[in-house]
């Protein structure tokens, strides 16, 4: 008998985050995810008059075949996929993993490489295709999340499938007050941040790129950084886990990073001249997501949450940077979590995770749950 939590979710990828329509060939990119969650998402599309093609991924296979990627495997992995994807008007990937360090002890340098080449896909994808990305509930994740296997899973289906439609609605004022800011100032412990983000825009994100969902972002004028900023969580990139990561900016650029791991974390930021800039900046208020897992696609919707993201930009939000990194760091401003304040034109908008304006106040977990 198939979980009918599993129906719910494939019909709100199908419908809600992609709009699937009669004819559309979709990617259904599954790794480590369970085949009947892949049957039901196949039966869904199906359902909507769209042409799924599946495509099942294992981690363990993917590290060996990064292990001893070089520029000519990594071009022909790039020529194929791309080629794939030209032929898609959407693409669902579903992420799981029952190892998240499985890339640990991939060479920094194979991870750029393969990232550097390949990156045309993932460009064309997010840009020209209607897509969702999502994690797959696995034990670790629950294991980082401080929880049983079962109350992970029963959190992962309530977050995954929640009233998103209603979120939007309140998103709305946040994006036109992002949209028309310049200056924005962060203050946290061991944060004092300016930048300006004038002319970029901004996006909601509201269920139809992500799954779970919550943050309308933006992007900093790329050379308008200064000062410095201290997360407060984990943050995990290519099987690495990092912990108190500390930029200092200069004119748009790191030119100090440490953490636990220095070493590591300034070989990825080297990877290639657009990985020291900066390359989105948003706010994330999901109410029913409250403490890091050490899962960005989770951390990131963190309430009273921002994220502050070295690397590529994004087309929709964009300031010229270009790079194949693209890391989001998440820095928590409740009170509990030592609190913080968000700045837009010499306005307050947020004070330690909650919003102050009365046009913002429904984005607050009161006004969402």
């Amino acid at each position: 008998m198939t979980d009918p939590r599993y129906t719910k979710l494939a019909r709100l990828l199908v419908n809600y985050s992609t709009a699937l329509k009669r004819g559309d060939h979709v990617l259904l990119d599954m790794i480590d995810v369970p085949d009947e969650f892949t049957i039901e998402l196949i039966r869904a599309a199906r359902r909507a008059g769209a042409v799924p093609f599946a495509e099942m991924r294992h981690t363990r296979v993917s590290r060996e075949l990064l292990m001893g990627t070089n520029d000519r495997h990594a071009a022909q992995v790039r020529d194929i996929e791309l080629f794939r994807m030209k032929r898609m008007q959407a693409y669902i990937a579903i992420r799981g993993s029952e190892n998240v360090s499985e890339n640990s002890d991939v060479p920094a340098d194979r991870l750029a490489l393969f990232s550097r080449i390949s990156r045309p896909v993932m460009n064309y994808r997010v840009n020209r295709t209607r897509w969702c990305v999502l994690r797959w509930p696995t034990p670790s994740m629950a294991q980082a999340a401080g929880m049983s296997t079962e109350a992970f899973e029963n959190l992962y289906f309530d977050v995954c499938t929640m009233n998103y439609a209603k979120m939007a609605r309140a998103m709305v004022p946040l994006e036109r007050r992002m949209k028309r800011a310049d200056c924005v100032h962060l203050k946290a412990p061991g944060t004092d941040l300016t930048f300006s983000i004038k002319g970029i825009g901004a996006k909601m994100c509201k269920g139809d790129r992500n799954i779970p969902d919550g943050e309308v972002f933006s992007c900093p004028v790329k050379t308008s950084v200064n000062g410095a900023i201290q997360f407060n969580t984990p943050t995990l990139y290519a099987g690495t886990k990092f912990e108190n990561v500390r930029l200092a900016f200069k004119d748009g650029k790191v030119v100090k990073a440490t953490a636990n791991n220095s070493k590591r974390l300034n070989e990825i930021l080297d990877t290639d001249a657009g990985a020291r800039y900066v390359g989105e900046f948003s706010l994330g208020f999901n109410p029913y997501i409250l403490n890091p897992m050490c899962d960005i696609l989770f951390d990131e919707k963190i309430a009273g949450s921002l994220h502050f993201t070295p690397g590529q930009a994004y087309e929709e939000c964009d300031n010229g940077n270009r790079s194949a990194v693209h890391w989001d760091m998440v820095l928590i401003q409740r009170k509990e979590w030592g609190g913080g304040e968000v700045w837009f034109d010499g306005e307050l908008i947020r004070k330690d995770g909650l919003f102050v304006p009365k046009d913002l106040k429904p984005l607050n977990p009161a006004g969402l749950k």
